[in-house]
């Protein structure tokens, strides 16, 4: 089975892992969402790269990125290749020059710094987003009062899935539900 492009959608602190960030890439096709936990330095790479900031000397990435500019090497594409015991694994694949492509064993949160700076495809193994890929509970969306057939208790139980999913934009939703029931807000 082909790989399946994804896409980055958020990145924030990590509330299960403080001190880290949650990166949560969603499949472009089928809308899950992988949520991976991945340090201060490569979040910074990465948004750095994603809002475009030019800093004043280049960083670690950046480097990286001129480096092969320079030489004569491009990256093809992002594989998150596998997830093994709560851990992912990706894949680099270069392109020299001469057409010769080379795939090279990196950790998710460098390569996908990488993909941001080269604008090239994010991908994963179709056993990567079924193993640790989530669709979002339809319900978690706040449309029309669609929090109205749970019970406060519901709610908190929801909010607590979704927190460790590390989807903080429908946490906040249910956060604000549970806040307008406790009349809060």
């Amino acid at each position: 089975m082909p790989p399946i492009d994804l896409s980055i959608i958020a990145l924030s602190e990590s509330i299960s892992q403080p001190g880290n960030y949650a990166l949560i890439l969603e499949d472009k096709e089928g809308k899950r969402r992988i949520p991976l936990v991945i340090g201060p330095t490569e979040a910074q790479a990465i948004a750095v790269a994603m809002e475009k900031m030019q800093p004043l000397r280049p960083f670690t990435h950046d480097l990286i990125t001129n480096i092969m500019r320079q030489t004569g090497v491009r990256l093809k594409e992002v594989l998150i290749s596998r997830f093994e015991n709560d851990i992912f694994y990706a894949d680099i694949v270069l392109l020299r020059d001469n057409g010769e492509a080379i795939s090279m064993d990196a950790r998710p949160s460098d390569a996908i710094a990488l993909a941001v700076r080269f604008d090239c495809p994010l991908r994963a193994t179709p056993d990567v987003v079924e193993a640790s890929g989530y669709f979002v509970d339809d319900r978690t969306r706040d449309k029309k009062g669609s929090y109205a057939e749970y019970t406060l208790a519901e709610l908190e139980e929801l909010l607590t899935k979704i927190i460790k999913k590390e989807d903080y934009e429908s946490a906040a939703r249910i956060r604000d539900a549970i806040d307008r029931r406790r009349g809060m807000g």
